[in-house]
Formats: structure tokens, C-alpha cells, sequence
């Protein structure tokens, strides 16, 4: 599960598959929800909640299809899809160019990403990133957020290389000594080359570091502003019953492994299984429920962006994100 290109998976919604403003039948409304890549530990209550019909008794018929070429963002914006996943750092940027998504949902309320190495590389802290090589796809998040951890570690970003690498095996490329260290998410890339691969590595998460880099919510869960606005019932339904599946899987989550599994029979289940175990403390923090977002995680996000030089300005970080149609 890769960071940040989103390929074409499916060329096309089905046209029957599109918005929250079709009838399904009596009683019935139907939805799409594009994800953000192929299935993934990320989604397990999304999954949970269909094959346990909880959207069904909800009255939503939920069509879940992974990501066109335009991605989630301009998806749901242009009201094609009614709800999508998406990350904090393509919501900022959608919504500085006038694209009308809003995030309704943290899935991850603490940003599991991290920098993986091999473990025999030395590379155990910021400190050891100097003139080391970093894989990645150039963007410049990565360039800006890997030179921020190297500074906190008192290491010379300008002394690391940084290669484009695309959408490769992230471990093979290790092994194969192309590069000695990458951008990953723990709970999936992390797990599968422990737990899958048995391969020993070490990671910095980004977690462990905050008081130099932000923390930021990814992914998400987002719908347009017209949605908000037109039908904010079925928003409210809809996360209602999303919510009750990412309880489900903070609390059961080798059951809600099982579901995912009949959804997504070509999943890795030794992967899948490992990272619902996981995710189940993870998918909330403290006394927040599931979903909460905070609003100075989004200031400090947008004014990283900025400093950055990836933002113009930090825009209305208030009409970014709602809390207002989680269930209370």
C-alpha cells in the first residue's frame, strides 16, 4: 500500500453506482464509497459493517469500488461518489484548487506512517539518516518531512540521496540495496515484511517524533460540501453504521478479519489477520470515539504545508473538516 499515487484501478463508476441520490428500492438509498487503494487493513470496518448487513438495515446499498485515475478526491467532489477515502495532505491541496470534499472521519486518529530499513542497515533513529538513500516517488511532502527528521536527529539533510522509485516491491528494493530507506505505513508494509516475508527491519515512526514533524489525519473519510448540505440524513446514517464497524473491529478483530476475508477473498489473510490485530487499538485514542478530528491537528498540518512551501496559505481550516454527523 503505497503512499501517494493512486492508480487506475477501475476505469469507470458503474453508472447505477454513483452519488447517494438513487433509489435501490423501497425504503433503500444507494452509495458509493471509493477507496483510496486496494483493500486494506485501513478498511476493515468499512468491510465488516457491509458483509454483516449493517448498511443494508440501515437502508443504504453501499457500493465500495477502488480508486478512478482522477482518485477519491475529485470523485466524490464532482458528485459521482457520495463518500471516499482520502489523506490529509490530498484534502488541503483538493481544496485549495476548489474541489468541494470535507472530511466527515479520521480513520487513524495518530498517523501510523514510518520510515522502514532493513534491519542489519544501522538506520534505528533520525540521527542515522545521514548519507543514507531514500526511495520514494520525488514529491515533495517526502522530501520536506524525511530533511525535517534528519534536522531533529542532527543529521545533514543535503548529505541524503533521494531516488524515485515508484510503485515497487518497497522490500525487494531494500534487499536489492537500490536504497536504504522508504516511507511506509507500518500496520500493512511494516507487517508484511515482518509477519509475511520474515524479514527483519527496523522503523522510525513518525509518531515517536512529533515534536518536529505534525501529526495529520490519514486517511479519512470525505464527502462533498453539496452532500452536507442536500443530505446530511444519509450522511449521518452512514456514519453511523461505520462508526458501529470500526467499533467492531477495535473490539473483535479477528471476526472482523473473517468478514473482510469473504469480501476480499484474494487478500493476503496472514497480512490481513496480523493487521487487524494491529489496528484494534489504534483505529481510536483515549477517551475520543472513533472518528473525532481535532482542529489544531488540522492548523498544524495546513501551517506545515505552508512553511513548506506545498500550500499558498492555510485557507478556512474550519470548513476542511466536521465532526457534526458522527453518531454522538
Amino acid at each position: 500500500m503505497k503512499r501517494y499515487v493512486v492508480l487506475a484501478l477501475v476505469t469507470a463508476l458503474a453508472a447505477g453506482a454513483c452519488g447517494g441520490d438513487d433509489d435501490a428500492g423501497a425504503g433503500t438509498r444507494r452509495a458509493t464509497l471509493v477507496l483510496n487503494w486496494t483493500p486494506n487493513a485501513h478498511h476493515l470496518g468499512i468491510y465488516a459493517a457491509e458483509q454483516l448487513g449493517w448498511y443494508d438495515d440501515a437502508g443504504i446499498d453501499l457500493r465500495i469500488v477502488e480508486p478512478t485515475e482522477g482518485g477519491a478526491e475529485q470523485t466524490v467532489g464532482t458528485g459521482d461518489a457520495a463518500f471516499g477515502i482520502s489523506i490529509a495532505e490530498a484534502v488541503l491541496p483538493a481544496r485549495a484548487e476548489g474541489i468541494p470534499i470535507v472530511s466527515i472521519a479520521t480513520i487513524l486518529p495518530v498517523n501510523d506512517s514510518a520510515l522502514m530499513a532493513l534491519g542489519e542497515s544501522g538506520i534505528d533513529g533520525p540521527s542515522d539518516l545521514a548519507n543514507a538513500t531514500y526511495g520514494g516517488y520525488g514529491g515533495p511532502l517526502e522530501t520536506e518531512l524525511v530533511n525535517r527528521l534528519a534536522e531533529c536527529g542532527g543529521a545533514d539533510p543535503a548529505s541524503i540521496r533521494h531516488v524515485e522509485v515508484g510503485n515497487v516491491d518497497y522490500l525487494a528494493g531494500l534487499e536489492a540495496g537500490r536504497f536504504d530507506f522508504v516511507w511506509i505505513f507500518a500496520g500493512w508494509d511494516g507487517l508484511r515484511a515482518t509477519e509475511v516475508e520474515h524479514e527483519e527491519v527496523s522503523l522510525i515512526p513518525f509518531a515517536d517524533h512529533l515534536d518536529c514533524i505534525p501529526n495529520w489525519y490519514t486517511p479519512l473519510i470525505i464527502t462533498s460540501e453539496a452532500m452536507l448540505r442536500d443530505d446530511p440524513d444519509l450522511v449521518r446514517a452512514f456514519l453511523d453504521v461505520t462508526t458501529r464497524g470500526y467499533e467492531y473491529a477495535i473490539d473483535h478483530p479477528q471476526r472482523c478479519a473473517d468478514a473482510m476475508l469473504r469480501a476480499v477473498p484474494e487478500a493476503d489473510e496472514t497480512l490481513l489477520r496480523a493487521a487487524a490485530d494491529y489496528h484494534a487499538s489504534r483505529f481510536r485514542a483515549g477517551d475520543a470515539g472513533w472518528g473525532t478530528q481535532d482542529r489544531e491537528t488540522w492548523v498544524e498540518f495546513a501551517r506545515f504545508l505552508v512553511e513548506a512551501g506545498l500550500l499558498d496559505e492555510t485557507g478556512d481550516v474550519d470548513a476542511v473538516y466536521t465532526n457534526d454527523y458522527l453518531p454522538e
